[in-house]
């Protein structure tokens, strides 16, 4: 089931980046991440365990002789950073919904799974530490990891397959949540619509104050910019219920659109002056071309 999400080509075409942090501290667990300070060099620093997937060329076959056990040589240069992949799993993300006459791949918590699992893969094959958590309500609903290690992509996309999207999102207080509770801080990439009315400052400033790098992929889908809807009509909001009448003519469509582009740029210019990375990505984008391309251009992937 595994293959729904990627094909060996596109995993090996992952394999040749990397994730970009240049403001978060690297831990005290060595890895296989270059470091950004100078002066450091390649001489021999320390080992760790091997983890399936890694490099057999790093490995210390004299001390596998002696001791039965496969260890791997790490440098100076060489630090481990902490990734944590947060997905949005709100009843909102489930868009379009079941039925709907679209292509499959535009889904957006479905195209949202594929972004979190290629940003993990980078991370995993690069020997970072990657957890992956879909938040909901205003807290953590499901966590895979922390774990490290090529290896360890197969049960990520495994557990990828098994989430699904249901419910409110408190993206403010999830995000809180995540920044008491989620561990080491790290490079941290959000994905979510931002259809959250509780709003998404307090989890940013959360978030940052505990140290992490933070990076936001806002995720919408073309019926969302481009409403495909006319005439007087009842709208009902998919997370709590609420109904709104309104009636949609042309003048109204060209406020919609200048409004939700506004809100886009407001989210753009708050995340700019935190110093925190901002990407607005639309469904009908292959995601492959938003990692390969858009993030790189972004500065989070190299």
């Amino acid at each position: 089931m595994t293959d729904r999400l990627f094909d060996e080509s596109t995993l090996q075409k992952l394999e040749r980046l990397a994730l970009v942090a240049k403001k978060v501290r690297t831990g005290a667990i060595k890895g296989e991440r270059r470091s950004l300070r100078r002066g450091t060099s390649l001489e021999f620093a320390d080992y760790r365990d091997y983890t399936r997937g890694d490099d057999l060329r790093r490995v210390d076959w004299n001390l596998y002789a002696r001791l039965e056990r496969p260890f791997l040589k790490l440098f100076e240069e060489e630090e481990d950073l902490a990734v944590h992949v947060l997905v949005d799993g709100s009843d909102s993300m489930d868009w379009p919904k079941d039925g709907e006459d679209v292509d499959e791949s535009h889904h957006k918590f479905r195209y949202a799974l594929r972004l979190a699992g290629a940003l993990a893969h980078i991370g995993l094959v690069t020997g970072d530490q990657v957890a992956v958590t879909v938040l909901r309500g205003g807290a953590i609903a499901e966590r895979w990891g922390p774990a490290r290690g090529r290896g360890q992509t197969l049960g990520l996309l495994v557990w990828l397959e098994e989430q699904a999207s249901g419910g409110e999102t408190d993206l403010d207080a999830s995000l809180t949540d995540y920044a008491r509770r989620g561990g080491r801080p790290g490079l941290t990439l959000v994905i979510s619509d931002m259809l959250s009315p509780s709003g998404y400052r307090d989890g940013l400033s959360a978030l940052q104050g505990r140290g992490n790098e933070v990076g936001l992929l806002h995720v919408l889908a073309p019926e969302e910019i481009e409403p495909p809807l006319a005439g007087d009509l009842r709208l009902i909001d998919v997370e709590t219920g609420d109904p709104q009448d309104v009636t949609v003519d042309g003048g109204m469509r060209d406020l919609f659109r200048r409004r939700l582009l506004a809100w886009r740029d407001d989210i753009a210019a708050t995340c700019a002056g935190r110093d925190a990375h901002y990407l607005a990505v639309e469904t009908s984008t292959p995601w492959e071309q938003v990692i390969l391309y858009e993030l790189r251009r972004a500065g989070m992937v190299k």
